[in-house]
């Protein structure tokens, strides 16, 4: 029963995340002029709008297929450095909370999706623990 509802849980946060994701990957890579300003406002360069939007989307993709989990987790640390990134720097022009805290409820959406996907990952390998480190000296076999 624990297997169906955390996978539920991750197809639920992994569809949230993707969307959203997607939703800003699609008018990055059509560079729209709402991205355009956004970027002048920070005082980023135009170009960098496109090369974000694809780095996205191929995200997306690599957090939707199945397997690659090495893949998967590079997908992950790409995905929230954008989201934390937009964040830091919508807020270190000056704007009010109002315009970067929502992105934290997307922050926390792929975190959900990252959990779950871990959890999925210790249920088909059956290591429902976390591993733990070894304890005691580490002989080398060089």
């Amino acid at each position: 029963m624990a297997t169906k509802k955390t996978k539920i849980m991750y197809w639920v946060f992994t569809g949230l995340f993707a969307f959203v994701m997607l939703g800003s990957a699609v008018p990055n890579i059509m560079v729209d002029p709402m991205s355009v300003q956004g970027f002048r406002e920070m005082g980023y360069p135009v170009y960098l709008i496109p090369f974000l939007g694809w780095a996205k989307l191929l995200g997306v993709v690599a957090i939707l297929v199945p397997g690659f989990p090495r893949l998967k987790e590079w997908a992950y640390a790409g995905l929230f450095f954008d989201l934390l990134g937009a964040v830091y720097s919508i807020q270190a022009i000056g704007k009010p909370v109002v315009y970067w805290a929502p992105i934290l409820l997307f922050v926390a959406v792929g975190v959900g999706s990252y959990v779950c996907y871990h959890a999925l990952q210790r249920l088909a390998t059956g290591n429902h623990k976390d591993p733990q480190p070894a304890t005691g000296p580490v002989v080398s076999t060089l």
